[in-house]
């Protein structure tokens, strides 16, 4: 009797648009089967303010997904991200009472003890990442078992995010007719669909730069060191350009698809534009180098906050295999450009990669979550399907 066929299917809920991915996995790779982008509704500054909106948009991408797919689509892993996520260190430690080999009940029982740590009000576990284990005092093991020992420590990092929210997120999604297979953040996600795990090793940080929030997060070898929120988001360098400018939101991001970029210095300073003007106003001017020196200024705070977090972990000069710039807000020309000068390490776009039959116009940054999320669901299932789910095999390498 044949297998049944294994759909990753991801589902990025974003700000401002909904993005669904459906992937079959076949022969050991990923091949896109389906894919939706649609309109998101419901949301303000990263967090839900209309449930049944945000339903809708779900639904939506869904309908779209399985006509091109052909298949009926039951279930998905979801995004988190936003201002509710935070990144916190860890330990766990156990005490066996004498040597003797180390199973998957040891490790089962210090993760336990890692993650068992007093949360605030509204604060819920989304993700635990070991980053090493100690063995009797002896550091950087990535699996221990079978070794020998008398005690057993665990050093991670948890991500977590608002009950609420997560709770909110999962209604809307279900009542889509949607069942949430695991609920993931969106900068590992985007991560994952971007950066390979050799690319891992060497050191990256992953920048995922939405409309209305940024994540970030950081590899070290083959552990996460962290995972956090940045203060500064796409719709900052619109609102910038709307105060600058006089304009309204609408204008003023139109001004920034058409004409913006990031480094003022390599705009020539005689070039003017009209700019949108309500029927019964005359028409105004702008200089470019003004308004790219606006998005530019804007950009360097960016990159300024990533370093703080880079810093604050120990790891702004160890990131050999570069930043990675993922989200739709990272399409901003120059970009990159202005990251490496502030970072001070290679920088570049974060695309998706490992699917097969994926098209040319989804190869930009924005689909990098989804992707991501499709993968991530893949090899969950066919975890699940060889009866692997321990905590090690949970976690994704």
């Amino acid at each position: 009797m044949a297998a049944k066929s294994i759909y990753g299917v991801g589902l990025d809920a974003g700000s401002t648009k909904t993005r669904l991915v459906v992937c079959a996995l076949e022969g050991g790779r990923l091949r896109l089967v389906g894919a939706a982008s649609v309109a998101s509704q419901g949301w303000v500054k990263g967090r839900i303010f209309d449930q049944r909106a945000i339903t809708e948009s779900v639904l939506a991408a869904l309908t779209e997904v399985e006509a091109t797919a052909g298949i009926p689509v039951e279930s998905t892993v979801v995004g988190m991200g936003g201002p509710v996520i935070r990144g916190a260190n860890s330990r766990g430690v156990v005490d066996m009472g004498y040597l003797r080999e180390i199973d998957q009940r040891d490790i089962n029982r210090v993760v336990d003890r890692a993650q068992k740590v007093q949360m605030p009000e509204d604060r819920m576990l989304l993700q635990l990442f070991p980053q090493d284990f100690v063995v009797d005092d002896h550091p950087g093991h990535r699996d221990p078992r079978k070794m020998e020992a008398a005690r057993l420590e665990i050093n991670a990092h948890l991500v977590m995010t608002s009950v609420q929210e997560h709770t909110s997120l999962v209604t809307a999604v279900n009542h889509a007719h949607l069942s949430v297979e695991e609920t993931v953040f969106e900068g590992l996600a985007s991560c994952y669909g971007v950066v390979l795990p050799e690319e891992r090793r060497q050191g990256i940080a992953v920048v995922d730069i939405g409309a209305q929030s940024t994540e970030l997060v950081v590899y070290y070898g083959d552990a996460m060191h962290l995972a956090a929120t940045i203060k500064v988001c796409g719709d900052h360098f619109t609102r910038d350009l709307a105060q600058g400018l006089c304009l309204t939101f609408e204008d003023a991001e139109q001004v920034k698809l058409e004409y913006g970029c990031a480094m003022a210095e390599t705009t020539a300073p005689n070039v003017v534009i009209d700019l949108p003007t309500p029927d019964n106003r005359e028409h105004r001017h702008a200089h470019r180098k003004f308004i790219n020196g606006i998005l530019e200024a804007r950009a360097e705070e960016l990159f300024g906050f990533v370093r703080s977090e880079l810093t604050r972990v120990g790891l702004e000069h160890a990131l050999i295999g570069g930043v990675f710039l993922t989200g739709g807000a990272a399409r901003l020309p120059d970009l990159c450009d202005v990251a490496e000068r502030v970072l001070q390490c290679q920088t570049r776009f974060g695309l998706p990669a490992g699917i097969e039959h994926w098209p040319e116009f989804m190869n930009e940054p924005d689909w990098s979550v989804a992707a991501g999320l499709a993968m991530y669901s893949a090899k969950l299932k066919t975890q699940e399907r060889r009866e692997t789910r321990g905590f090690l095999g949970k976690l994704l390498k």
